[in-house]
């Protein structure tokens, strides 16, 4: 489940920048420090108490082992504001002006595709299928308890995705923060300060040391 750090309030034409919206996955975050406090406490024992060549082994493993762990756990987060979306991935950070979103669109996993065709991951808004299904199953007893008159009908799609609902479902919050998106891309696509290029930038704050641990990983293991 992905819940927002912060609601911005309405924009204010005084202010001269839009406060964002974030998006962050409790679940990955509760993960991510789970496995860096074993992988610490394991380290940090095999730097201890370990003898020869192991101290060594361990401090390439940590150095390779936890900023990956922090990618893909810690990182990811989704940035959203009356003028762009800015989506931080392990490995990468993309800047999505709302005038260069296509579709926001959500399956197995969700993600934003611009208007050259590019489709990128929110790994800070994941599918969770589970959810999905439990929703499913509280819309249905909702539907029994009205007597299945049916009252509630779609609506034509919108070009992103979303739907008009006159009696709307009972929805996973990853759905309602995609609706939000949609709400927001559609909103502010034609405003001039939505406006510019998609913008793609590597992580090599978490790439370098990665690289640096694996490379001295490597070496170690190849010279014992």
């Amino acid at each position: 489940m992905t819940t927002p750090d912060h609601q911005s309030p309405l924009p204010d034409a005084s202010r001269p920048e839009a406060r964002d919206r974030i998006y962050r996955s409790p679940a990955g975050i509760a993960g991510g420090v789970l496995l860096l406090l074993i992988v610490g406490w394991l380290g940090f024992d095999a730097l201890v108490s370990g003898h020869g060549r192991t101290p060594w082994l361990a401090l390439a493993g940590l150095i390779l082992i936890v900023p990956l762990v922090s990618a893909f756990t810690l990182r990811p987060a989704v940035y959203a504001n009356e003028d762009r979306l800015r989506v931080r991935n392990p490995l990468r950070v993309i800047v999505l002006p709302w005038s260069k979103v296509a579709s926001l669109r959500s399956h197995y996993s969700n993600e934003v595709t611009d208007t050259s065709g590019t489709k990128y991951q929110l790994w800070a808004v994941p599918v969770s299928l589970r959810a999905r299904k439990k929703a499913a199953r509280q819309s249905a007893q909702g539907a029994a308890g009205r007597g299945g008159d049916g009252r509630s009908s779609l609506g034509r799609a919108s070009a992103f995705g979303r739907s008009a609902v006159a009696d709307a479902p009972v929805r996973p919050e990853t759905d309602r923060i995609m609706d939000d998106l949609r709400e927001l891309a559609e909103n502010r696509a034609a405003a001039d300060s939505a406006q510019g290029e998609v913008t793609v930038r590597w992580a090599y704050e978490v790439m370098g040391p990665a690289l640096a641990g694996l490379v001295v990983l490597v070496i170690l293991l190849a010279t014992g």
